[in-house]
C-alpha cells in the first residue's frame, strides 16, 4: 500500500500548481481522500476532502475558491489544483486515504513554496 505525491515546487504569488497523489494497493474511490498541509511548528491543517461515494468536495476556509480537488478513478489518483497561491500557502502538502480508524494511509509529502 502506497501513496505517492508529486507536483510540488516553487511558484510566485498568484501562480498555480497541481499536486498529484497516486495510490497503489487500494482503490481511491473506496476511500475518503484528503489533502493536508503542515508548516514547521504548527499543527497539520486539513485543506480539502473528497468523499468516497459521491465524490463531493469540501474545502478549508483558507483555500475555498482558490483550490480544487478532483479524483481520476481510472488513474487511481487524486489531484489538488491550487490557484492564486499566496505566501501563506507555503507548506509541506500531504495526501491521506481514510477507510476506517484502523485503515488509513499518508503519503510522504511534497513541498510547496510560494515566494517572489
Amino acid at each position: 500500500v502506497q501513496l505517492v505525491e508529486s507536483g510540488g515546487g516553487v511558484v510566485q504569488p498568484g501562480g498555480s500548481l497541481r499536486l498529484s497523489c497516486t495510490a497503489s494497493g487500494f482503490t481511491v474511490r473506496n476511500y475518503v481522500m484528503s489533502w493536508h498541509r503542515q508548516v514547521p511548528g504548527k499543527e497539520r491543517e486539513l485543506v480539502a476532502t473528497i468523499t468516497r461515494s459521491s465524490g463531493s468536495t469540501i474545502y478549508g476556509d483558507s483555500v475555498k475558491g482558490r483550490f480544487n480537488m478532483s479524483r481520476d478513478n481510472a488513474k487511481n489518483t487524486v489531484y489538488l489544483q491550487m490557484n492564486s497561491l499566496k505566501p501563506e500557502d507555503t507548506a509541506v502538502y500531504y495526501c491521506r486515504a481514510y477507510f476506517s480508524i484502523v485503515t488509513n494511509y499518508w503519503g510522504q509529502g511534497t513541498q510547496v513554496t510560494v515566494s517572489s
